[in-house]
């Protein structure tokens, strides 16, 4: 069970997701696919560290996916996510990408978004 507040459970997924950027860039040949997530929406994001650029961005907010959602904050709709930013990326020309959870575990929603974007092509 979870203890603390919801600002210090926050605090600590920053400091997490901190240690973690230390460690893991992108490139423009291997971008960052760096994963947010809240209790209603979801977002994917591949960046070119060494250029400041957002390479491919999606996220459940979007109309099309909103509309065939009938809720943006569950595990359907990660694999959804995750196959629409891997068909943005390999439409993009980008087949490899460094995997950055943001601080969050490795399980659940942001398990399934990894899954299904390396199920439609992408290689994590």
């Amino acid at each position: 069970m979870r203890s603390g507040t919801p600002a210090a459970r926050e605090a600590g997924r920053v400091r997490r997701h901190e240690r973690i950027r230390r460690r893991v860039a992108g490139t423009s040949e291997r971008p960052r696919l760096v994963v947010h997530r809240s209790h209603l929406h979801m977002e994917a994001h591949l960046i070119d560290d060494l250029a400041g650029k957002t390479l491919v961005s999606c996220t459940t907010r979007q109309e099309d996916l909103k509309k065939s959602l009938k809720n943006c904050g569950n595990v359907e709709a990660a694999k959804r996510l995750g196959e629409k930013v891997a068909q943005a990326a390999v439409s993009a020309g980008i087949k490899k990408v460094v995997f950055d959870r943001g601080g969050y575990l490795y399980h659940g929603r942001v398990k399934a978004l990894a899954d299904a974007a390396r199920a439609k092509g992408l290689e994590l």
